[in-house]
């Protein structure tokens, strides 16, 4: 994941629901890693290990608790997970595992600006999101006119101006 829902809360102040906010961070972690087809792995740090009983048998070295991993080549438990446990018996993630002899497990690191602007994504979704379609609003002699997001201003529902910190991420799609 790239931020929990409690360090969100650091950086914006909200009354939603932790179990909300996740959901939206995880939606926002696959919007971004889909639109810049940048998976954002650290291939120095990986494994490949066997699933049992909920648990990474062999995981790579230097992985902590909190961090996220990616499982790939697997037959049964391909996708993103949070590291909730590490120690000598193994490494238990965020959701349960399939056994699975064959698991390819990888280190994923966002940098401080894709955290950042991920945060900035969500405050924006949560304060504005309502108010999308509307471009201007009077009322007797009191007007208020929000952003228009017609096709040149918006990408993927959010303002382009907002998704300006994936430019450097961006891979080629072959």
């Amino acid at each position: 994941m790239i931020i929990t829902a409690e360090k969100f809360k650091e950086f914006v102040s909200t009354q939603t629901d932790d179990k909300i906010l996740s959901q939206k961070l995880s939606a926002l972690e696959n919007l971004i890693r889909n639109y810049t087809h940048n998976n954002f792995q650290v291939r120095e740090i990986r494994s490949q290990s066997e699933t049992m009983d909920g648990r990474i048998l062999n995981p790579p070295e230097h992985i902590l608790k909190g961090d996220t991993v990616q499982i790939t080549d697997s037959l049964l438990n391909n996708g993103i997970y949070s590291v909730t446990e590490v120690n000598d018996r193994g490494m238990i993630l965020s959701e349960t595992l399939l056994d699975c002899k064959k698991n390819l497990v990888t280190k994923v690191y966002y940098p401080p600006d894709v955290i950042m602007g991920t945060v900035n994504l969500l405050k924006w979704e949560l304060e504005n999101r309502d108010k999308v379609g509307i471009q201007s609003e009077k009322l007797s002699r009191y007007s208020v006119t929000y952003f228009s997001m017609d096709g040149d201003n918006s990408v993927m529902g959010y303002p382009k101006s907002l998704l300006g910190f994936l430019k450097p991420y961006m891979k080629a799609r072959f």
